[in-house]
């Protein structure tokens, strides 16, 4: 018996000597494992991807290989480069690495999953007449709960908060209602619940998504799910779908790709975070940086000014009247850059050799991952952006005041040169309804509220590290504010 455990052990030591030893062979990336046997940098990446690759890229350069977790992923951070791996959609693919995230995550195997289908759906209610639908659903659900008792009640007083919390709390109520909500027929009991629920459970997700929950974080995120996915289920959910809307809609592309009904139920989940994770923290961002930079305020109200707005909450400005905007667009732009953070990763289906823009070629084996990481390069990039960690509201326009597209690194003119919504064939569909709620949600805030930083001195806070490559960063800390509603002006 003493044998055979010598002997396993024996064995097991061999294999786990055998997968830690990879080398780099000729014309492939630097590669830097680590010193954990098989976790490797798995660590620093997931406790700050951000600090941990710009150390790599000053140790390698533009692309290097590093072992996470048992995986080897070469990380490519030339932005002239990106399309060498956004345009091979043979060698490399987006949606497995994609669907283990959403097993992992949300705990949905979609049978039959046809990443094509799925865009063409979207397409239909984020582009075109239907994005047009959505974005006047949203606008008349921000107005309505802004008009709330909650809002109005004493609205001459000043009322206190924390900028993160209003901004995400209203947003994802108003986008709940719009997607997953009857129109006027809510119990807000009910969405208070689901995004109470939500923020729990989002607070988990960069752990669930890495695999580093502690034992009680696991049982409380399955305790979670449950509930969410009780709360979002059909028989829950304030209202009934009405003939076309988006929650039919996308039951119905469910059941054409063959999911079940639990499946189904699952699903919604994912949709939910899908729709509602960016769009508070964006707006909490820009308002943030708004109000801790006088200068910045003062053109876009100025801006603001020049659309003819008057105080109050019944204006809705038409989706091509949101169009004409270069400063706030800039503000938007420059927000975006400093605080969006996603990761393009692909699976490598076959061995691929990789040329960069300088002509430069590495070879990229099959099994590993490639991964870019727009928010180190081109966003943070000072080869591109000078002063890169600074905030510079008009960064994004030219002297004449139209939008600036003309960007260099290393002499080389950029087609990215900032990606916040990712790009190439899978760039996010949802982008155009995104920034018009952003829009028109900033818009009302500044223009039918009085809104200041209780602190004059306050500064924004950091960043949740966790989160570099789940979208939006959130904050490690609030920003608190007062606000209240303008006096009416009697010569408007």
């Amino acid at each position: 018996m003493m044998w055979t455990i010598v002997l396993l052990l024996h064995g097991l030591l061999v294999l786990f000597f055998f997968v830690s030893t990879r080398s780099r062979c000729k014309n492939e990336p630097p590669l830097d494992k680590g010193w954990i046997p098989w976790l490797g940098h798995a660590i620093e990446f997931a406790k700050d991807a951000a600090k941990f690759l710009t150390r790599m890229k000053m140790k390698h350069g533009d692309i290097f290989t590093v072992r996470v977790a048992g995986h080897y992923v070469t990380v490519l951070l030339d932005p002239s480069s990106y399309d060498a791996v956004l345009q091979d959609s043979v060698s490399l693919d987006f949606s497995r690495y994609a669907q283990v995230l959403v097993q992992r995550i949300f705990c949905v195997q979609l049978p039959n999953h046809d990443p094509a289908a799925q865009r063409a759906w979207m397409q239909q209610h984020f582009q075109g007449e239907g994005l047009a639908r959505l974005s006047n659903v949203m606008q008349r659900n921000v107005l309505s709960l802004l008009s709330s008792p909650e809002i109005l009640q004493n609205p001459t007083d000043w009322k206190r908060d924390g900028l993160f919390g209003f901004c995400y709390g209203l947003l994802f109520r108003a986008g709940y209602l719009t997607l997953f909500g009857k129109e006027h027929n809510c119990n807000s009991s009910e969405v208070t619940a689901v995004y109470e629920e939500f923020r729990k459970f989002d607070g988990l997700l960069s752990k669930i998504a890495r695999s580093t929950l502690k034992r009680d974080e696991k049982k409380m995120a399955c305790v979670l799910r449950e509930r969410l996915w009780d709360l979002l289920s059909p028989a829950r959910r304030c209202g009934t779908a009405e003939p076309g809307s988006w929650q039919q809609s996308y039951r119905q592309h469910l059941r054409d790709e063959g999911a079940d009904e639990e499946t189904q139920r699952r699903a919604m989940l994912l949709q939910l975070w899908t729709t509602q994770c960016n769009a508070g923290p964006a707006a909490f961002w820009f308002l943030g940086f708004l109000l801790t930079n006088p200068e910045a305020l003062r053109a876009v109200k100025e801006e603001i000014d020049s659309l003819s707005l008057q105080a109050g909450f019944q204006q809705r400005l038409p989706l091509d009247q949101l169009q004409h905007t270069p400063v706030f667009d800039s503000t938007l732009n420059e927000t975006l850059r400093l605080t969006a953070a996603v990761t393009l990763t692909r699976e490598v289906l076959q061995d691929k050799t990789l040329r960069m823009a300088d002509g430069q070629e590495y070879r990229l084996r099959r099994g590993d991952r490639v991964c870019l990481f727009p928010y180190l390069s081109p966003q943070m990039d000072p080869d591109v952006h000078h002063e890169p960690e600074k905030f510079k509201y008009d960064r994004f326009l030219n002297m004449d005041g139209t939008e600036k597209k003309d960007f260099f690194r290393h002499g080389r003119r950029l087609k990215y040169y900032t990606m916040p919504w990712g790009a190439g064939k899978n760039i996010c569909v949802g982008r155009h309804f995104a920034v018009s709620i952003i829009k028109q949600f900033v818009l009302t805030v500044l223009t039918s509220m009085d809104l200041e930083l209780c602190d004059p001195n306050a500064t924004m806070p950091p960043v949740n590290t966790s989160r570099y490559g789940f979208g939006m960063l959130q904050p490690n800390g609030e920003l608190e504010i007062r606000y209240r509603l303008k006096k009416p002006n009697p010569t408007s």
